[in-house]
């Protein structure tokens, strides 16, 4: 159990007091840094050398500079050197609280057993599986949508790019770029937004259009046709339908009412 650090007081962890502040002072790390290559009986040059190997790079400067506390090891690089040095599971040799318990006969009879134990294969740790990104190729137009004035949208033209797929929402069949700022606070300038297919839309639903062969990002809604126009929304049953209005969540742009000689059709609904 972790006790909490108050000003003036030693920290402890578990029943070991640790004291950072003095350690420093006393260049523990260093010391024992020093201790441990003297063990080896290798220079400094070589002792550099060997670490290179092991994965830490680090001259005959900076190891002088820590073994005489000019400066200390950060926190990989002293994970680092446990490693090499064969002390990865007792970080706690670079303190002062350390103490042997066992000769060099006794650690010798101890890495033995514990080789023992990593052979047999019974004693392995659980590993929890990493977070693995996958990605997923997605179709994305290379033509952009206007959330403004309208851009030319109507053809067929697309490029596979992958995305990772906890971004792409599972009804999704393509992707569009959104250009201009008609529809900001929501939808923004180079924003790619996913559709999928449709030709209807509930009024309130975020749609892209095509209006006269140029792409739209809008929100549809609809209105009665004025009488003047209402003929052209009549079906043969006479029954008269609404008249498409596309609008913007930026209040900057007027609705776009589209009339009734617009080539107009719905591509599909932005998720």
């Amino acid at each position: 159990m972790r006790k909490k650090a108050t000003s003036g007081k030693v920290i402890r962890i578990g029943s070991i007091p640790y004291d950072a502040a003095a350690e420093r002072e006393r260049n523990i790390v260093g010391a024992r840094l020093a201790e441990l290559r003297r063990q080896t009986g290798m220079s400094l040059i070589e002792f550099g050398q060997f670490l290179k190997i092991n994965g830490l790079n680090v001259g005959r400067g900076g190891l002088n500079k820590w073994e005489n506390g000019v400066t200390v090891p950060n926190a990989y690089q002293l994970l680092a050197l446990c490693a090499a040095l064969g002390v990865n599971e007792r970080l706690e040799y670079f303190t002062d609280s350390y103490r042997a318990l066992l000769n060099e006969e006794g650690l010798r009879k101890v890495e033995e057993y514990r080789e023992d134990l990593i052979a047999s294969g019974k004693y392995k740790p659980e590993i929890k599986p990493r977070n693995v990104i996958r990605y997923i190729e997605k179709p994305v137009s290379c033509l952009a949508a206007s959330a403004g004035t309208g851009n030319f949208l109507d053809e067929e033209c697309f490029e596979m790019i992958p995305f990772p797929e906890s971004s792409v929402p599972e009804r999704a069949e393509f992707g569009i770029r959104v250009a201009g700022d008609s529809m900001e606070p929501v939808y923004h300038d180079g924003q790619i937004v996913w559709v999928q297919p449709c030709d209807t839309l509930d009024i309130g639903e975020v749609g892209i259009f095509i209006c006269n062969g140029e792409g739209f990002l809008k929100v549809y809604s609809e209105q009665d046709p004025d009488d003047d126009i209402a003929e052209a929304y009549t079906d043969s049953y006479g029954v008269v339908h609404p008249q498409p209005v596309l609008i913007s969540y930026n209040q900057a742009y007027e609705p776009r009412v589209i009339s009734p000689n617009t080539s107009f059709r719905i591509v599909g609904r932005v998720l």
